[in-house]
């Protein structure tokens, strides 16, 4: 079937437009002129969806505020439901990455939202002498209140998909703790002996610097929630109606459900990126933390004959392709090689915040594209580990103990009873000759009985350790 055509112009000249696309001549040119990622807007739905509200309370608001023909409105705003509802995805064609501070994306959405409405109108796509992209859909805003206000609103929605998934790893961490809970280990630091633990408060310490997490996760999200609305082009309000910038932060609120705010000082807000530096931040504070979980589950994975072999993590794949019988801790590494990649995001976040000159920040799209897709990794590897690694982790409960009772380390419960000098004379001894701590101790220089020395160490001493003396 022959492609037919639509001309359409803007002050720079005119296009072809392809009569079956819903976008028009300045999608056009952003098609032309930014081949960046590869990656379009449409990899982004919630981004369109947030779209669709920003559009719809606009028209609401201009309705409301007497500038926009009721018709009119109602075409947009059920435009804007197809769209929220994920409709017409294949016609945001825009790549994530362009100059321009988003203006591409806005037209991109405002001749969607125009074209949808004009057949809904009775109208052929391009006729925006009935509904124009600019004139009514762009009706009192600018790029540079729409976009970041859209922007948001996704970038609220996927901070709550993150924290279900760290919702979730939280509590596998927490019910391997209860698991674990009777399992005796050696604690370690600096990789050295240090003294006796349970395996389930290690795991119990994981569950809670995730729970940390999620908490500054919440508290971040919060700053997303302050809107520029009505700011229009750089927080001056020009081309808006006398309450409008109030009018649409409600519509807005009551149809998205989030608790927009509208920024006091639209001039600030229009202009400042802070919140998402402080987003990046966090979100690199939980990739730093969760990649020094899997390296710890790695670490105590290791061998299995020739390493620590504390845990097992679940076998997932052979892995190699000349070693037999080799399984590598491959989620753990995923997750790591994940966190690396929002680690570098976050330098690209601070970079492109602190990049903006005056009025505008113009590189917000690399900020949005970096923000969407470290959420969204990160929220895919935290699944991952939840799911293929930690529910099905098991604990090797004899070699634990084992470790324990042949460690160097215990002798640190003999200090309130013996002193540290003796202690480390104890110590010193053991390390040198390979002899055990109850070889030195007890039997060759008898400075505990039997009796004290099973106090000390039983099984619900080490688990529990109470303060014991003479």
């Amino acid at each position: 079937m022959m492609t037919t055509f639509r001309k359409e112009h803007d002050f720079l000249g005119e296009k072809d437009i392809p009569n079956e696309a819903y976008y028009g001549i300045q999608t056009l040119r952003a098609l032309e002129n930014f081949n960046i990622t590869g990656i379009p807007i449409s990899k982004e739905p919630l981004l369109i969806q947030a779209f669709g509200y920003v559009k719809k309370a606009a028209a609401m608001a201009n309705q409301e505020c007497g500038v926009l023909d009721p018709k009119l409105a109602d075409a947009i705003s059920k435009a804007c439901d197809q769209l929220i509802e994920g409709k017409f995805m294949d016609q945001f064609v825009t790549d994530m990455i362009q100059g321009g501070a988003g203006t591409s994306v806005n037209m991109n959405v405002n001749e969607v939202i125009a074209n949808i409405g004009l057949e809904l109108l009775g109208y052929e796509k391009g006729d925006y002498d009935h509904l124009h992209p600019n004139n009514h859909v762009n009706f009192s805003q600018s790029t540079n209140d729409a976009y970041p206000t859209a922007f948001r609103l996704a970038l609220y929605i996927k901070i709550g998909q993150f924290i279900d998934a760290l919702t979730k790893l939280r509590e596998a961490f927490a019910a391997k703790a209860t698991e674990f809970k009777n399992v005796l280990k050696m604690g370690r630091t600096q990789l050295q002996d240090a003294v006796p633990m349970t395996l389930g408060a290690e795991f119990n310490g994981f569950a809670t610097t995730i729970k940390e997490d999620i908490q500054r996760l919440e508290e971040a999200r919060l700053l997303i929630c302050e809107i520029n609305m009505g700011a229009t082009a750089i927080g001056t309000s020009i081309n808006a109606p006398e309450g409008y910038p109030e009018i649409v932060t409600k519509h807005l609120r009551e149809i998205t459900g989030i608790p927009v705010i509208l920024a006091e000082d639209l001039i600030e807000a229009t202009c400042d990126t802070g919140a998402y530096v402080q987003v990046s931040g966090v979100l690199k504070r939980c990739a730093v933390k969760i990649s020094k979980i899997c390296n710890d589950l790695r670490l105590l994975s290791s061998g299995p004959r020739a390493g620590i072999n504390e845990i097992n993590l679940p076998r997932m794949q052979p892995g190699s392709s000349i070693m037999p019988g080799k399984v590598n801790p491959v989620i753990p590494e995923v997750v790591n090689q994940t966190a690396y990649y929002v680690i570098g995001s976050d330098v690209t976040i601070t970079m492109a915040a602190e990049a903006g000159q005056l009025q505008l920040n113009v590189m917000e799209p690399v900020i949005a594209f970096s923000l969407f897709s470290s959420l969204s990794y990160l929220t895919n590897a935290t699944h991952t580990l939840t799911d293929k690694c930690i529910v099905g982790i098991t604990a090797n409960e004899e070699i634990c103990k084992n470790m324990v009772m042949n460690s160097i380390g215990i002798v640190t419960s003999l200090n309130p009873i013996l002193g540290y000098e003796t202690v480390s004379s104890i110590a010193k001894e053991a390390l040198m000759t390979g002899k055990s701590v109850h070889q030195i101790t007890v039997l060759e220089r008898g400075l505990i009985e039997q009796t004290k020395w099973d106090e000390i160490f039983s099984l619900e001493n080490l688990l529990h350790p109470k303060f014991i003396m003479n």
